[in-house]
């Protein structure tokens, strides 16, 4: 059963008054799509409101999205001159962001380096990895590194180098190791939560204000695979 972030159990990462950074649970999408469920960005605004009893409306900018079915940190700006400095800041890639993700089988690899070119199908809503550019395709680079081989799965630490759609999900599978529960990418079943084993789990970035270097990571969520780790 999907767990979904509410204003009273929201796990905040950290929060001053410029920005507030979240742990985002599988079944939170960030910002309002057409599935009409309440976004993220919402919940972030009732649990704002309420902490300190503002009147009217709330301001939170969405800077960046995760995928529904991925956990990990969020960053909302809290006032607009946060929100154009955050977004600078992600469009230029001045931000590390590092993933663990769970996958199925033993990549080529310890550590390696993957570039692909990417092609997106708006049908099906997937990219598939080409190992050669493509018409329409973008090129995507990250690097991974086993972290722990668990008894079924293999654990694994991303960077990445481009921000594709559904790039660590696509470039894993491309080399046959499709992350835990996901049947987009080739994975055999579906989690129980719905979710997949792909958590953001750390971001290093200057603080759009106060300009000191912030360091987050967010704890992984709470399920036997993940606390193996």
């Amino acid at each position: 059963m999907k767990e979904i972030s509410t204003k009273d159990n929201l796990q905040i990462l950290h929060e001053d008054n410029h920005i507030i950074i979240v742990n985002k649970r599988v079944g939170d999408i960030v910002q309002g799509d057409k599935t009409g469920d309440k976004p993220l960005s919402d919940v972030v605004k009732e649990y704002i409101k309420e902490k300190y009893n503002k009147p009217g409306e709330v301001f939170i900018g969405v800077v960046h999205r995760l995928d529904r079915p991925t956990t990990g940190i969020v960053v909302f700006a809290r006032t607009s001159k946060a929100l154009t400095r955050l977004n600078d800041l992600f469009k230029n890639r001045e931000t590390q962001k590092t993933y663990w993700a769970v996958v199925k089988n033993q990549p080529p690899k310890t550590e390696d380096i993957l570039v692909h070119f990417l092609k997106r199908n708006p049908k099906n809503n997937t990219s598939k990895a080409h190992t050669k550019e493509v018409p329409d395709s973008k090129k995507a680079s990250l690097d991974y590194k086993i972290i722990k081989k668990l008894d079924n799965y293999y654990a694994l630490e991303i960077n990445l180098h481009t921000g594709r759609h559904h790039q660590i999900r696509s470039q894993l599978s491309a080399i046959g190791c499709p992350i835990k529960g996901d049947l987009k990418y080739g994975f055999d079943r579906s989690n129980p939560d719905g979710g997949i084993h792909l958590h953001a789990r750390k971001l290093v970035f200057t603080h759009p204000v106060s300009k000191e270097i912030l360091e987050i990571i967010a704890p992984v969520p709470n399920d036997a695979v993940w606390r193996s780790i």
